[in-house]
């Protein structure tokens, strides 16, 4: 696997937590039967879920496609004509994708697929909402708003998907209470189930790495990994406690936590954010579509 600079080993230290969690009893997980071209329709309407940011804010989302699965290595390859993941497998989420690289991505495949694309990429153009110190891209990426294309979700288009749409259970994580039934994360994603505090040398020495796309069990609309497995990049500017989306900053929204990463940052309601130009091993998205009218 291709080696982390350290300063990217030292922010994944930073934005973990370290606490300790006994292993739940585990219950079989549904397996997925295709992971290709696959969505979701999610039927709009306000959080009911009480576990998202959300929950009161009466905000109300409208009707949206969501990929069932993280985007795989397969569906990466057969667009981009390359594979960046330094854990290889064709049914295994594509990681080491930033920003830049997944919004590239929604465009490709747009195209290929006769869709027209949700995003103009202008890659000579500082983008002057980009405050980031340490981006070296700072491509100014726009939308085309009523584009049939792929695109990545809102933060709130995530976490209302992820915490069930009008489904919800209220569950913590994307699909349960209880983390090992939904997530991969630091514990359980290697050779054998981590205990004690935190610790990068702990998770090297056990194998850890990312897993088949819906290989846990799925929420309440059929949507898997969406806590655990890769962090998803999302569309907004992150912003300390601005739900709606900022204009400007220096990050990007994660969100869903991944095989690196302590269990609080696999709960719906944790907001993770990382530079645009910013990649990683357990970096990567879903795509979703707008619905037609």
């Amino acid at each position: 696997m291709r080696k982390l600079p350290i300063f990217l080993i030292a922010a994944i230290i930073a934005v973990v937590g370290a606490c300790s969690q006994e292993k739940p009893e585990q219950r079989e997980a549904k397996p997925a039967a295709a992971v290709n071209e696959e969505f979701v329709l999610v039927k709009g309407g306000d959080f009911i879920s009480d576990k998202s940011n959300y929950y009161g804010e009466s905000k109300v989302i409208p009707d949206f496609y969501i990929g069932k699965f993280e985007v795989t290595q397969q569906e990466w390859t057969e667009v981009m004509g390359s594979n960046p993941s330094g854990f290889k497998g064709n049914d295994l989420p594509v990681e080491m994708v930033s920003w830049y690289d997944a919004v590239e991505y929604c465009n490709q495949r747009s195209l290929k697929e006769g869709l027209q694309p949700y995003y103009d990429i202008n890659k000579q153009k500082t983008d002057p909402q980009n405050k980031s110190e340490y981006d070296p891209l700072k491509w100014t990426v726009t939308t085309n708003e009523g584009a049939n294309g792929y695109r990545l979700p809102t933060e709130a288009e995530w976490e209302y998907a992820a915490s069930g749409g009008q489904s919800s259970k209220s569950y913590a994580y994307s699909g349960s209470d209880e983390a090992d039934e939904a997530a991969w994360y630091w514990r359980n994603a290697g050779n054998e189930y981590l205990s004690g505090d935190w610790s990068w040398a702990s998770i090297e020495n056990n194998r850890n790495t990312t897993k088949p796309v819906g290989s846990k069990l799925p929420n309440e609309l059929g949507l898997y990994d969406m806590s655990g497995n890769v962090r998803e990049w999302c569309w907004n500017w992150y912003a300390e406690g601005d739900l709606e989306g900022a204009a400007e900053g220096s990050f990007r929204v994660v969100k869903g936590g991944g095989w690196i990463g302590d269990v609080s940052n696999n709960e719906i309601s944790f907001r993770g954010k990382f530079e645009a130009s910013g990649f990683g091993p357990d970096q990567g998205f879903r795509v979703v579509r707008s619905v037609e009218d």
